[in-house]
């Protein structure tokens, strides 16, 4: 089964999970930062980021204005992952978008328990234990 989310559901998770760290990290950064993570190269995923951007943009964060975006792509390799998605974590990054498949969204779950990750394009959630449930889609303990 595969789990597709809607532009509107994941620029609404974004946004929602963009504001609630951001009260607690306040003191620490002025500008929240987005870590977004690919296990691709940029190049041909570039409509999407733009796409995305503009959804942010829509929803009033303009990169550079109120926002950090933070890119890393692993350009296939995916054993790149698990340190860029590290990096992200060490960067204290707000939320994680974990693109690219279930290798990322892995990587990026194992790298934290704590930032909110949201991740398009993953198979089964559920069955990838990264959630409990679809009806109650809180994350399960890394391991």
């Amino acid at each position: 089964m595969t789990v597709t989310i809607g532009r509107r559901e994941l620029l609404a998770a974004l946004g929602c999970a963009a504001a609630w760290p951001l009260a607690a990290r306040a003191q620490q950064a002025a500008m929240p930062v987005i870590g977004f993570m690919h296990s691709a190269s940029p190049g041909p995923y570039e409509p999407y980021v733009a796409g995305f951007r503009k959804g942010l943009t829509e929803l009033g964060y303009v990169e550079g204005r109120n926002l950090t975006l933070d890119y890393r792509w692993a350009e296939g390799h995916f054993e790149r992952l698990p340190s860029l998605a590290t990096a992200l974590v060490q960067r204290g990054v707000s939320v994680i978008v974990a693109a690219g498949g279930n290798v990322s969204v892995l990587a990026a779950r194992a790298a934290t328990s704590t930032i909110p990750i949201v991740f398009p394009g993953v198979d089964d959630p559920v069955k990838l234990g990264i959630v409990a449930s679809f009806s109650r889609p809180v994350a399960m303990p890394p391991g």
